[in-house]
């Protein structure tokens, strides 16, 4: 029997691939077709090729559903990545307090102060904290706050101060008005908050804030559960088409340019399997370059309308994921909105430190934290920034799409207020409306 002389997945000795292709260039362009999960020295992969994400059904989990539908796992070594939908916000800190091992979940796309609010022990059972890390932001803008239709003759903006009379009216006939968001101490929750507070509606006194999951947001607008919400896509241009309400306003026009969610991951997991944490990263990192591109906008909202993902109309995902923002108003149609949801440029990969800050200082605001408490070693501990540029340089990302500061500096609201992160308890004195004495 002749020996065989070390054939490959496809049966071919590295000499024959060396020479019928002409060399090492060839060889190793061989070799990642035999081995779509990707070509490594021995060792130098990850250490498993699997890991759970949790996700919701928004279309600011588009850039896992395109890592998984693309190839993008696969194709940095992990090509058991699965990519699972949860039930609520809520389930999903359940999951990733138990961990895969436990039957839960290894990270997820997740409400950037979640991780935050997990690792202090703040919204877990009996306040056991679960150590987490950010590794990346998946997306900037893009999320909405929408009105019943019953308000259309107010056409409601980024000013909500018409809605307080209406508000009070409503309560003095016994029924409280009702605005829904999707965790406490989440993003849509402070996105809602600061647009009231800046109209002057107390958001603990003046209305009754409640948390619905966001697939269920149009539903029970629709029965009549609730006057406002705060949500991402696809669920408000849902609302439009379905004739139930409108869009008052882009939280893009709240805060241009605003951090909205992340990719967070157990942080034993990823000190456990830090190849493997590398891998996922670039992985997500490489679909939101793809998803931010103009000419892939149609075949993103196929992907993200599909049955295992969001599970809606593409009609329902299109146009705003292309930038045309119809608010569900006559005549307020804007057809190039400035606050498309940005998946990479602008640095929106990038989880600048400062930008965590300011969410942790809003849920100080709130009472989520203690007055006083230690924003920024938390940050310290949870932002993995340093993981983003070490994954970006693997990655080859240009240095001019690479920040060189964990700060993007002063950050400027709609309503005039600035948030400085040297400063934190400067901005929180400026707030008239909070739950904290500063």
């Amino acid at each position: 029997m002749t020996k065989p002389t070390h054939p490959t997945s496809r049966g071919f000795s590295r000499r024959q691939l060396l020479k019928a292709t002409g060399g090492t260039a060839a060889l190793l362009a061989a070799a990642k077709l035999n081995f779509p999960a990707g070509a490594f020295a021995q060792g130098a992969g990850p250490e498993v090729t699997k890991a759970t994400l949790g996700f919701i059904a928004l279309s600011d989990a588009g850039p896992l559903f395109v890592a998984k539908d693309k190839g993008f796992f696969a194709k940095h070594g992990m090509p058991d990545v699965e990519v699972a939908k949860q039930a609520s916000w809520g389930t999903t800190r359940d999951n990733l307090v138990l961990g895969s091992e436990g039957n839960g979940i290894d990270g997820a796309h997740i409400l950037t102060p979640m991780p935050y609010l997990i690792s202090a022990g703040k919204v877990t059972q009996n306040n056991v904290p679960t150590p987490m890390y950010i590794l990346a932001r998946l997306n900037l803008d893009a999320q909405c706050i929408s009105i019943a239709k019953e308000y259309a003759n107010l056409k409601i903006g980024t000013d909500s101060s018409p809605l307080k009379a209406v508000f009070e009216q409503k309560k003095a006939a016994g029924k409280a008005a009702k605005v829904a968001m999707t965790f406490p101490g989440g993003t849509h929750d402070l996105w809602i908050r600061y647009w009231l507070a800046a109209g002057g509606i107390d958001p603990d006194k003046d209305v009754e804030t409640i948390v619905v999951p966001p697939p269920q947001m149009v539903a029970n607008m629709k029965v009549g559960t609730m006057d406002a919400f705060c949500v991402g896509e696809p669920w408000n241009l849902q609302l439009i088409n379905q004739g139930i309400g409108y869009t008052a306003v882009n939280t893009g026009e709240l805060w241009n340019k605003h951090p909205e969610k992340s990719l967070g991951m157990r942080a034993a997991w990823v000190d456990k399997y830090p190849k493997a944490a590398k891998a996922i990263l670039m992985a997500v990192m490489e679909a939101q370059q793809w998803a931010d591109k103009a000419e892939n906008k149609k075949e993103l909202a196929t992907i993200m309308g599909k049955r295992q993902w969001m599970n809606c109309p593409v009609d329902d995902v299109y146009d705003r994921s292309a930038g045309k923002f119809d608010y569900g108003i006559p005549g307020k149609i804007v057809e190039n909105s400035p606050h498309i949801m940005k998946y990479w440029r602008d640095f929106a990969s990038y989880p600048f430190q400062s930008h965590d800050l300011w969410f942790m200082t809003e849920d100080i605001r709130w009472g989520k934290y203690e007055a006083g408490f230690d924003s920024k070693a938390l940050v310290a501990k949870v932002n993995r920034e340093d993981l983003w540029k070490e994954a970006a340089k693997t990655l080859g990302v240009p240095a001019a799409e690479i920040p060189t500061s964990t700060s993007r500096g002063k950050e400027t609201f709609f309503d005039g207020k600035v948030f400085d992160p040297e400063n934190p308890a400067a901005y929180l004195k400026s707030l008239s409306i909070k739950r904290v004495e500063v």
